[in-house]
């Protein structure tokens, strides 16, 4: 019997919440009603969903398999448009499960991969944040009280897809990293 239940995998065989069974439901929903998204959802599932409030809005962040990343992010414009249907007045917001490794102990011949650290799953955790927007420019902004603020600029292209959701994919962010961000679209020069 095929249900929604196929749709999420959780590590260590951990029972899903009910936000995340709802999240599945959407999705095995689309699959068996949406034409267009019935084969590319076919062999895709996820490992978690969660709800954040942002200010006066609330998003949903899922969790996809680092393996399976790029098959959403061929669909990515379709499903979150349809996800943010059902989860009428919600941002879907769609990143993949990365692991941040510590360092090595000291006298430890083993090596992380670079991909594996902090700095790297922060930055990758960025772009697919505000996927399918490209980060053209980045800037670190440092107060006088010692805090820091991120500017990160986004390709202009994007910007109809992208400019209603620039507060939530602050937001998203500033929850999964902790980091302060704003997101600008640069400046045209005439």
């Amino acid at each position: 019997m095929y249900t929604a239940k196929k749709k999420i995998s959780k590590d260590n065989g951990l029972d899903p919440s009910e936000f995340e069974e709802s999240v599945a439901q959407a999705l095995f929903d689309l699959e068996n009603t949406n034409q267009d998204l019935k084969s590319d959802l076919k062999d895709l599932y996820i490992n978690s969903a969660s709800q954040i409030d942002i200010s006066n809005r609330k998003a949903v962040v899922i969790h996809v398999p680092y393996r399976l990343r790029k098959a959403f992010r061929k669909i990515h414009l379709k499903l979150v448009r349809e996800l943010e249907k059902k989860f009428s007045g919600k941002d879907v917001v769609v990143i993949a499960t990365r692991r941040i490794l510590r360092p090595p102990k000291k006298g430890s011949a083993a090596q992380r991969p670079r991909s594996r650290t902090l700095t790297a799953v922060h930055d990758a955790m960025l772009e697919d944040v505000v996927y399918p927007a490209e980060i053209v420019g980045k800037r670190i902004r440092y107060r006088i009280d010692g805090s820091k603020i991120i500017k990160i600029y986004l390709d202009p292209k994007a910007r109809n897809d992208t400019e209603y959701k620039l507060e939530t994919f602050a937001g998203v962010y500033r929850k999964l990293s902790g980091k302060d961000v704003v997101f600008e679209y640069p400046m045209n020069e005439a």
